[in-house]
């Protein structure tokens, strides 16, 4: 995604940018309000995550003014303010999401990954992931590449499933340690790259083109060219 940060404290802004390019999004970021809402007017971004209290231009004024000119950009809003009043006028400014601080960045990646589904209109099948002809049914926990059945164990399957939403973008090793393996620290073993080649070998050998690369540096991607 194209994401425009409006966000004026230094440090929340470096933070939430890091970690949104670190989980393959590309980032702007706008140090106050009447720099944001220019930004927001003159490009086209996938989603924008504002600041409520900002310098030169309130954060909910920014929303108001791209709501008014016909942009439906999804918007996420980020606020000291937390009681449920102040939600609400956040969401009947034309918010779509609004977020508490201090917040989990986990939690606001995921946000951010709920809205992206949203205005795509979900995941399209009920419950099903696809990239090429590689396809998850979630409730049915089955997993098919070119119509064979891939079987998988219930670790392998969280990985791809983790993947899979995350198709087309470099998931780095935080990411997996966070979000399947529930981990809030580099264990230093070697659990991911064990998992991954035993994911790889299933869901690649002997299907053509490889769906799950190394990004040497950075983490993984699944995509299907």
């Amino acid at each position: 995604m194209r994401i425009l940060l409006i966000e004026d404290d230094e440090h929340t802004a470096a933070r939430t940018a890091k970690g949104l390019r670190e989980a393959g999004h590309t980032v702007t970021r706008a140090a106050d309000g009447v720099d944001g809402e220019a930004l927001a007017l003159a490009e086209d971004f996938d989603a924008l995550v504002v600041d409520r209290m900002l310098p030169g231009m309130d954060g909910l004024a920014i929303i108001r003014s791209v709501r008014a000119r016909g942009r439906q950009t999804p918007a996420l809003i980020l606020s000291a303010l937390g009681e449920v009043d102040d939600r609400v006028r956040g969401l009947r400014a034309g918010g779509d999401d609004y977020l508490a601080k201090p917040f989990s960045f986990d939690e606001l990646l995921a946000r951010l990954e709920a809205l992206q589904r949203r205005a795509a209109g979900g995941d399209g099948g009920g419950g099903r992931l696809s990239a090429g002809d590689l396809h998850m049914d979630l409730r049915a926990r089955r997993v098919t590449r070119g119509g064979k059945a891939i079987a998988l164990q219930p670790r392998e399957f969280r990985l791809l499933e983790y993947l899979m939403r995350h198709r087309g973008q470099v998931v780095t090793r935080t990411m997996l340690l966070e979000n399947v393996w529930d981990y809030h620290f580099d264990p230093q073993t070697n659990v991911i790259d064990v998992h991954i080649s035993r994911l790889r070998a299933k869901v690649d050998r002997g299907f053509g083109a490889p769906c799950l690369h190394t990004v040497r540096g950075a983490g993984y991607m699944l995509r299907a060219d």
